[in-house]
Order: structure tokens, then C-alpha cells, then sequence
């Protein structure tokens, strides 16, 4: 099956399982966020399983979707092998340390937590994330109270992810410190 036909089934079952959910801040459908990040993988990768992921990336986070639903979906339409990586990534990129499992964790804990975590998933997970933290800096925009939090968490997680695309990585560092600076917040480069 050709590619763009596999991510157009993979887009609609992530926007299905999504439903009504809209983007923060705006009334955009949330699909739009999952399909950003995969255009923006797929300027750097046509690995199926990594742009497949991508479209996929929040759907156990924030959907009721099980693993095996996603398994079973993608199984008819790609191979076992990509099937298998594909929800393998989606698995590392869920976070574990969520307020629900871990009540009594303050959220700075938690963050820092999934930032030890995040640091040694697959140089492909932190390929999605890139691109994932990339486009979730509209928060600059939209939210600047809550952007002091969330780019601060961003800048942390991308100096402890080292492995993925380092282009992307290079990207996600400059949009991140930009919103940073617009936001007066002080910042020191990931290394």
C-alpha cells in the first residue's frame, strides 16, 4: 500500500479515536496537532512506523484507545514488523509519570521523572518528540503563564534527548528558545 494511503487510514483512526477533543487555546480539531508533527517527521524520515507514530503519538495518553486497538488497527494495514515499532514508539512517547497513576508527585517531580525516562527511549521516539515539542510551543502564544512552565519542562527534555534526529533536534532547541526569549525567561543551550 503506498505511503501517503497508510497515513491517510492512520490520520482518520487517530482522529477517531481523538473525537471531539480540540487543541488547547483554540477550536481545532486536536487532529491537527498529531498531523503537524508528522509532516514535520516526515520532512527528516519516510520511515512508515515513525510517521505512523507520530499520527498516533497521544492517542493512549489521551484517548480511551487501548494498545491492543491500535495493534490490531494498524496490523491490517502494514506489516507486523512496522506494526510492531510503530506501537512500540507510541508506547515510549505515553507518559508514565501522570498525575492520575502518581497523585502525590508534585508536578515538577513527574516532569522530571519522564524527563529521566525520555532520555533513553529510541533515538526515534525522541525524533517524534522533537517535533512534538516543536509545535507545541504555539503556547508562547496562547498561554504565556502556562508557557513559563511548559517551555522550561520543553528545554529540559531536549538536553537530556540526544539521540534522535539531530537537525530536528537543533530546530526544536531554537523554536523553544525563541519563545523563551519572548517571554524574557532566561535559558542556557541543552547540550
Amino acid at each position: 500500500m503506498e505511503l501517503d494511503v497508510i497515513l491517510k487510514q492512520v490520520e482518520a483512526f487517530a482522529n477517531n479515536a481523538h473525537g471531539s477533543q480540540q487543541r488547547k487555546y483554540t477550536a481545532d480539531p486536536y487532529i491537527v496537532h498529531p498531523i503537524r508533527v508528522m509532516e514535520m517527521c516526515r520532512q527528516y524520515t519516510d520511515h512508515l512506523p515513525i510517521l505512523c507514530a507520530a499520527l498516533l503519538h497521544d492517542v493512549l495518553e489521551d484517548t480511551l484507545t487501548t494498545k491492543l486497538e491500535i495493534e490490531s488497527f494498524l496490523r491490517t494495514i502494514m506489516s507486523d514488523s512496522f506494526t510492531e515499532e510503530a506501537t512500540s514508539l507510541v508506547e515510549e512517547l505515553t507518559d508514565v509519570y501522570v498525575k492520575d497513576k502518581f497523585p502525590r508527585m508534585n508536578r515538577r517531580t513527574r516532569k522530571q521523572k519522564e524527563a529521566e525516562r525520555m532520555s533513553s527511549v529510541s533515538a526515534n521516539a525522541q525524533t517524534i518528540k522533537y517535533a512534538d515539542i516543536f509545535d507545541n510551543t504555539d503556547i508562547a502564544y496562547n498561554d504565556p503563564d502556562f508557557a513559563r512552565i511548559y517551555l522550561r519542562e520543553a528545554w529540559e527534555l531536549l538536553a537530556v534527548m540526544k539521540n534522535g534526529n539531530p537537525d530536528l533536534r537543533s530546530k526544536a532547541i531554537r523554536q523553544v528558545e525563541s519563545s523563551m526569549q519572548r517571554l524574557k525567561l532566561l535559558s542556557f543551550p541543552p547540550e
